[in-house]
């Protein structure tokens, strides 16, 4: 059996000494360009891996991103945060990174299982996800000087000119509006809305990318339900039982998916756009925004690494402490 490469066989290969190999790896910004390439050409070749283990004791340093893992809840809720944890995954693989994931049902559990992993040298920095008016966990972080950045912006503050943390977050607001012109421009001005309660930082996001795109416009009706299939579906029964509308825009697929049933249970052709384009979504037909969660991890990435191999967080200063993807419009059956 042939055995693996080491770091010496890859510095002979390279024609380097074993310090530019390690350095290569380890500090890739404080050799020359061609040197790193001839080093990373030898490491391909003899398909060399350094031991990670060895390389942690060497830098002091995990080489490794801690992030939460939602509690399995069934149904369509979390497709988009797990592709978000699949992407972060492959993304950091390829930098040399590797992701540890960690339950928690609270945010207090959550700030305890980061301590515990940054206490025992597990884990470089975190990503966490689903912030919130008022989340402790931002605080806590940076007050340890944790290196951490947020899939969702910190909501309650000025996230532009004066961000409170590196974050990263798609645009809702951007994504309800091209689904509300998007459907005037077919069906006519009457384009409704269903959200969430007001006070969630995402539902409200979304809901102002409707209202701004119906500016100058009559009203249209605004439909509240708590986030699922039962409860979109009994909004958008009673909403139609009340008047009409011309199409309906959505704050989830699971909203939409209800809204769906309802108005098919009608027989009615009422063109519905969802957000998140879930395969759900998908297999029945419904027009959705895409969040993009693979461009969302490589903006966390970004923001916590920028070019390099290693953890190195920009600061949190305005203009570079964020990262907003614009989500595209899926447009599926019919006019819509």
């Amino acid at each position: 059996m042939r055995r693996p490469a080491t770091i010496e066989d890859v510095a002979r290969v390279a024609g380097v000494s074993r310090q530019t190999v390690s350095n290569v790896i380890n500090s890739p910004e404080i050799v020359r360009e061609s040197t790193r390439e001839r080093v990373r050409t030898a490491i391909a070749e003899l398909n060399y891996s350094p031991h990670a283990s060895a390389r942690r004791l060497r830098t002091q340093r995990s080489s490794t991103i801690g992030i939460h893992l939602d509690p399995y809840a069934g149904g369509i809720s979390g497709v988009v945060l797990d592709r978000f944890v699949h992407a972060l995954t492959e993304q950091a693989g390829e930098r040399r990174q590797r992701v540890l994931v960690y339950a928690a049902r609270t945010a207090e559990d959550e700030i305890a299982r980061i301590a515990e992993l940054a206490d025992g040298g597990d884990i470089d920095a975190v990503v966490i996800t689903g912030t919130f008016h008022g989340d402790r966990r931002t605080g806590w972080l940076s007050e340890r000087s944790l290196p951490f950045v947020s899939f969702g912006r910190p909501w309650g503050v000025d996230d532009i000119d004066d961000p409170a943390h590196l974050w990263v977050d798609v645009d809702g607001a951007a994504g309800t509006r091209a689904g509300t012109e998007y459907a005037m421009g077919q069906v006519g001005p009457r384009v409704a809305f269903l959200g969430w309660p007001s006070g969630s930082g995402t539902g409200d996001d979304r809901e102002r990318g409707w209202r701004e795109a119906r500016r100058m416009l009559p009203a249209a009706p605004r439909f509240t339900a708590v986030e699922s299939v039962a409860a979109g579906r009994a909004a958008i029964e009673a909403g139609l039982a009340e008047g009409g509308f011309d199409a309906l825009v959505c704050a989830s697929d699971a909203l939409a998916i209800g809204a769906h049933l309802a108005v098919t249970a009608r027989r009615l052709e009422i063109p519905i756009i969802g957000f998140d384009n879930t395969p759900a979504a998908e297999a029945l037909g419904i027009s959705s925004v895409e969040q993009l969660p693979e461009k969302v991890a490589e903006g966390a990435l970004e923001l916590l690494m920028g070019e390099q191999s290693a953890i190195s967080p920009r600061s949190a200063v305005p203009g570079r402490a964020h990262v907003l993807v614009e989500p595209r419009l899926v447009v599926r059956k019919g006019p819509l």
